[in-house]
């Protein structure tokens, strides 16, 4: 089954921490790129980071220096966010694009950050 599954989401308060996990299933290969957006109430969804198969990261100016993104073995990308602030309250959906055309989304995961 091809699905890609999420944890980690959740409330906490601002300044705190909160680590997300994404788990590729067994039918996902060819991984090029894992990533991780977010879509915040009444706004457009956005990039938050990447991380390529040969390990390069890219962030969100919003979130450089607090997230960081990382594989946990070739099938599993975190989010690890510290300094969190009230507005990266939103959904957190990981995505994954594969070197054969076929790119997939997580059902996504709510972060919300109390002031």
């Amino acid at each position: 089954q091809v699905q890609l599954v999420e944890s980690g989401g959740g409330l906490v308060q601002a300044g705190g921490s909160l680590r997300l996990s994404c788990a590729a299933s067994s039918a996902i290969f060819a991984i090029r790129s894992m990533a991780w957006y977010r879509q915040a109430a009444g706004k457009q969804r956005e990039l938050v980071a990447t991380i390529t198969s040969d390990g390069s990261t890219n962030y969100a100016d919003s979130v450089k220096g607090r997230f960081t993104i990382s594989r946990d073995g070739a099938k599993t990308v975190a989010l690890q966010m510290n300094s969190l602030r009230p507005e990266d309250t939103a959904v957190y959906s990981c995505y994954v694009e594969t070197r054969i055309a076929r790119n997939y989304w997580g059902q996504g995961t709510q972060v919300t950050v109390s002031s």
